[in-house]
């Protein structure tokens, strides 16, 4: 006989959490790119979403939380085959492992995706996206310099937002395509020639689009022109879910367009006259006590969490109470339906005793007249009684 794995006998429990974590330990099963077609969608109130991933020998659990659904807002329907990235855990209420899904992509996308990591990683590692080269943007701006479609509603959109929060800010507009073959070097020429204006920010901004659309925005030559940008730059590419490499380049990035011009006038004139000798005489305490209390709690919390971690307790109990859910509603319909047959039975029997009910297979109910006594025996009849039948009621006078 083989030697047991572990020399002490173990809980189903306790068995189940080894199990996950020997599967949440490794490191190539915590990022992993899976394949298949979608089955059994389900998207119940609580807004995660499960559905199965199958092949034709194969098929595997999984689920996207709710925070990762708002945020990438996948398009899905029963049979269409994806790619799904995510990392593998336990369920261990019932002692199965599934996908954790974080980015759901129609099958296809994959290609694209792939360079972008690889193009991420690569100026990742040579210090462009490192947070301490970022700067921070003017809070009131003299020059705002502008690299977008001349005739984008995004143009339009920035304009309208700049002169309402700052009118007395100049503008300088850099137009350039923002899509296609010729957008990049475009692009590139529009940066530079910005910042021999010197503005105080520019705004590198589009509108929302698939990732060809925006690819413009993850070429090389692009994003090594924004970090190296004297100006400090606000990226508004697309939709609040749309991500490019040069919103990783940018000093900041912004969600929109609008929200890029929202972030470039953070201080409007109001808002200078008001707030300006209230912020200079707390920023720097508030800022250093801030940062010394979540430093702390971040230290504590971090030595206390180890393996176990808060957040994968809730978010199985997030499916547990999805579950517990269908059950409690499935119980319900069938006690209403089980009281509802109950109640059906004893009308039913209520009925069948009711004196009333038996008139109409010719029996008579008499009662005297004088006083509505029913008369059950000779000795209860009157002179003047009352007989009632199916049908009515007739009186009646007993003859001496």
């Amino acid at each position: 006989m083989q030697p047991s794995l572990f020399s002490e006998t173990l809980t189903v429990s306790q068995l189940t959490f080894r199990i996950r974590k020997l599967l949440e330990d490794n490191p190539e099963l915590q990022d992993v790119w899976v394949t298949g077609e979608i089955s059994n969608l389900s998207r119940p109130a609580s807004g995660h979403i499960y559905f199965t991933l199958k092949d034709k020998n194969a098929s595997l659990r999984c689920v996207m939380w709710k925070t990762d659904v708002l945020r990438t807002r996948p398009t899905l329907q029963e049979g269409a085959a994806v790619e799904v990235h995510g990392r593998i855990a336990v369920y261990e209420p019932q002692g199965q492992y599934q996908l954790i899904a974080n980015l759901i992509q129609a099958k296809g996308e994959g290609a694209l995706f792939q360079e972008f990591l690889r193009l991420k990683a690569m100026l990742e590692a040579e210090g462009l996206f490192d947070p301490e080269r970022k700067r921070e943007i003017p809070a009131f701006p003299q020059t705002i310099g502008i690299v977008t479609s001349e005739t984008g509603a995004a143009l339009r959109d920035m304009l309208d937002t700049i002169r309402r929060r700052q009118p007395l800010a100049r503008v300088i507009l850099a137009p350039s395509p923002v899509q296609g073959v010729d957008a990049p070097p475009a692009l590139v020429n529009a940066l530079a020639s910005l910042n021999e204006h010197n503005p105080d920010v520019i705004l590198l901004a589009r509108g929302g689009g698939s990732i060809e659309d925006l690819w413009a925005f993850n070429d090389e030559r692009v994003v090594r022109v924004v970090a190296a940008s004297r100006a400090p730059v606000i990226s508004g590419v697309g939709h609040e879910t749309d991500f490019t490499l040069c919103d990783f380049a940018a000093d900041l990035r912004a969600p929109t367009p609008t929200a890029a011009a929202e972030l470039a006038t953070q201080t409007t004139l109001d808002d200078l006259h008001t707030q300006l000798e209230y912020y200079s005489s707390r920023l720097t305490d508030l800022t250093s006590s801030l940062l010394i209390d979540h430093r702390a709690l971040i230290s504590t919390l971090a030595s206390r969490l180890g393996y176990v971690s808060p957040e994968r307790r809730i978010q199985s109990e997030y499916q547990r109470l999805d579950e517990l859910s269908r059950r409690a509603v499935s119980a319900l319909i069938h006690g209403v339906q089980l009281r509802s047959a109950r109640a059906d039975g004893i009308s039913r029997r209520l009925g069948a005793l009711n004196p009333e009910g038996i008139l109409s297979r010719g029996y008579a109910i008499i009662t005297r007249k004088s006083d509505g006594k029913v008369v059950g025996k000779v000795s209860d009849a009157s002179d003047d009684m009352n007989v009632r039948v199916s049908d009515g009621e007739f009186e009646v006078n007993r003859k001496s």
